[in-house]
């Protein structure tokens, strides 16, 4: 098989499983630099692994494809991966609201990450890197923020509608991490808590509800901020009135989102169950921080489908112009 594409296969499985970052990067690296080689220097064995951005396990995946096999850490990672999961709702979604890039805690370029998108199918994709309260995820000051915008939106084409978006932090005091003006710029905002989330429930709840009214927000981001499993440990679910919350995401026109990443399965089922009642819409999103992980839209269709939360309820069934409309 062609080297740079079991390279990058590797990589997409590896971020799909939420490996190490490193891991995933080191494998994108070397599909670039295999491409970037002249033929000369591919058929030579001691150039090629010479090369920078050739590794030891590169190499040899590189070498065993050159052969004519597959190569055996792909075959590996094929069997080892849990394959996407299949639901009718999956079928339904047409793009993806939350994804990230090496702009802030990516791992990867706007392009890459469009890339992936379109050959999943999305209809649009909206780059939501991590606004600049959040320093350790490199989050995006107003002025690297101006910047993005129009290369974002370069990104589209007649097959992918790119948006510009942020995933802007709650303050405390439910204030926005972004300038307002630059918040009414963009095409999408997802706004979640990332710190103090053990903070009292009502305290928690008054943050959460001066956020959802302001007028500036279109999603409410992973909203109870746990964690379930995966390589970080695990986190109890931040504490609210989860009913008040919900009504006042249903009038102001916020949408829930349903985070596809496993490590979080947020909300919980019950909380689910209570903003279905409350009348609110829903977005599924992947919380994509590499292209490997826009495949977990999958996750978060299993678990809509299974709380019977209805496709017409979730915005990311719609298309691209329903979608601007209902955002603007």
């Amino acid at each position: 098989m062609d080297p740079a594409a079991a390279l990058l296969e590797i990589a997409a499985l590896l971020e799909r499983e939420r490996a190490s970052r490193y891991r995933a990067k080191a494998f994108r690296q070397a599909a670039a630099t295999w491409e970037s080689l002249p033929e000369e220097v591919r058929a030579d064995p001691v150039r090629l692994r010479a090369s920078k951005g050739i590794g030891d396990s590169t190499f040899e995946v590189i070498t065993q494809a050159q052969a004519g096999e597959t190569p055996r850490y792909l075959v590996e990672l094929r069997g080892e991966v849990e394959p996407e999961l299949s639901s009718e709702l999956r079928g339904l979604l047409r793009g993806d609201l939350h994804a990230h890039t090496e702009w802030s805690d990516g791992t990867t370029s706007i392009r890459t990450m469009t890339d992936a998108a379109r050959a999943l199918g999305h209809d649009y994709l909206a780059i939501t890197d991590h606004s600049p309260r959040l320093r350790v995820a490199r989050g995006l000051s107003a002025e690297r923020l101006r910047e993005q915008i129009p290369l974002v939106r370069a990104e589209s084409d007649a097959a992918l509608r790119v948006l510009a978006g942020i995933e802007v932090d709650i303050l405390e005091d439910g204030a926005l991490d972004q300038e307002p003006e630059l918040l009414a710029e963009l095409d999408i905002v997802v706004a979640s808590v990332h710190s103090k989330l053990r903070m009292d429930a009502a305290a928690m709840t008054a943050r959460m509800l001066t956020a959802v009214r302001s007028g500036r927000v279109d999603v409410l981001g992973h909203c109870t901020g746990r964690l379930v499993e995966g390589s970080r440990g695990t986190r109890p679910p931040s504490e609210f009135d989860a009913r008040a919350v919900f009504a006042a995401c249903a009038e102001h026109g916020v949408a829930v989102e349903i985070n596809s990443r496993p490590e979080r399965q947020d909300p919980p089922d019950a909380l689910i169950a209570i903003a279905l009642e409350e009348g609110c819409l829903f977005s599924i999103d992947s919380d994509a921080h590499a292209p490997g992980q826009l495949s977990l839209l999958d996750h978060g269709a299993v678990r809509a489908e299974r709380a019977g939360v209805p496709a017409a309820r979730i915005i990311t069934t719609w298309g691209i112009d329903r979608l601007l409309d209902w955002a603007d």
